[in-house]
Parts: C-alpha cells; sequence; structure tokens
C-alpha cells in the first residue's frame, strides 16, 4: 500500500466512523498509536469532519445568534487545529527524507506535501457526501444525475491528486525536489498581532 492509499483507506474509515453517530460533539477515538503517522492522518480527517459538519450548521438561517458565535469560536479553534497538524505532518515528511541529497537541478513545490494531503482529506469528505446525494430517494432525477456526474468528477479528482502526490513524495525522496515549509503566520489568533486583541485604538 503505497502512502495515498493509506490516506484514503483511513479517511474513508474515519468519515464512516463519524457518521456512526454523526454529533460533532462525538469524543474521537483514534485506533492507532499514538505519533505514528497513521494517527496524525485519522486526526487530521476527524477535525475536517467535524468541521464540515460545524459549517453545515453555522448556515442554519433559523440558528441562534448566540449559539452561532460559539459555533464560531469552535471553527476558529478547528482551522488553527487543522492548520497545526498540517505542519505536524509535514514535520513527519522532512524527517523522512532529512538524509536525502538534493540533486542541484532540484526545484521546489508550490505546496507541501501536507497541504496535498489536506485537499486529499477534504475531498473525502466531497466524495462521502456527494454520495449521499445520489443516493437519496426523495430527489428529483435531475438531481440525482447532477450529483452523479459531479461524484464522478470528485473521483477523478482523488485519483489524480493521489498520483501526483505519490509523483511529489517520489520527487523528494529521489532529489529532484526538496521541501521547505513556512509556518502559518496566523496574525488574527495572536494577542501581539490583532489590533482587536493587543487594545489598538
Amino acid at each position: 500500500m503505497n502512502f495515498t492509499e493509506l490516506c484514503n483507506t483511513i479517511f474513508v474509515r474515519v468519515i464512516d466512523d463519524y457518521h456512526k453517530t454523526d454529533n460533532v460533539d462525538t469524543p474521537i477515538n483514534n485506533p492507532f498509536e499514538f505519533k505514528t503517522i497513521e494517527y496524525y492522518l485519522y486526526l487530521k480527517n476527524w477535525i475536517d469532519t467535524v468541521q464540515w459538519h460545524f459549517e453545515d450548521i453555522i448556515r442554519d438561517p433559523n440558528i441562534d445568534p448566540a449559539a452561532a458565535l460559539v459555533l464560531k469560536r469552535r471553527i476558529d479553534k478547528s482551522n488553527q487545529d487543522r492548520t497545526d497538524l498540517v505542519e505536524l505532518i509535514d514535520s513527519y515528511f522532512l524527517d523522512k527524507y532529512k538524509d536525502v541529497k538534493v540533486l542541484p537541478e532540484a526545484v521546489i513545490n508550490t505546496e507541501s506535501p501536507a497541504w496535498a494531503v489536506d485537499r486529499l482529506s477534504i475531498l473525502a469528505l466531497k466524495i462521502y457526501h456527494m454520495q449521499e446525494q445520489v443516493d437519496r430517494t426523495d430527489a428529483t432525477e435531475e438531481h440525482i444525475a447532477q450529483c452523479t456526474k459531479k461524484l464522478n468528477v470528485l473521483l477523478e479528482q482523488r485519483q489524480d491528486l493521489s498520483s501526483a502526490i505519490e509523483q511529489l513524495i517520489s520527487d523528494i525522496e529521489s532529489g529532484r525536489r526538496y521541501m521547505k515549509v513556512y509556518k502559518q503566520m496566523k496574525m488574527y489568533n495572536d494577542p501581539d498581532t490583532n489590533p482587536v486583541l493587543y487594545g489598538k485604538k
């Protein structure tokens, strides 16, 4: 099993595990050994899955404004956790390939492996929920047909993205590409850089 096969298998498992309760407050039950790449992949997709449903809930036009504010805070926290975990997964790749001799003609990629994995994780959620639409018995034939076309595109996209990630990893492993990781400098979460938080008049 190559890396993206591992990712996609774990992501499908996570989404199935979440939908056993389909509740954003369900505690995570990560089955993998702590600090392994499998553990981090499971956690990554769990965060994404819960946030997917946060985003559904907050779009309820009848949501209580106070509840919406609480939920917005949870979404902000989830976004920060997601970013932190992407950086952690990139650290895994940096450590794994730290001894690779980078070739003189090596080039840098537009995104790191973990940010590509982030896209793969979100794609797994799109596929699951588009499949839900295809399987609806209360929708029109036109709706089912449109969603079937979209599902086929998403499945093709997963195949293409998985292939591209495998190529990127192979290039890093062989020294044809190299990694640089820029920590996400999100200013709005930092009390020293957000004017509202540090009290700028």
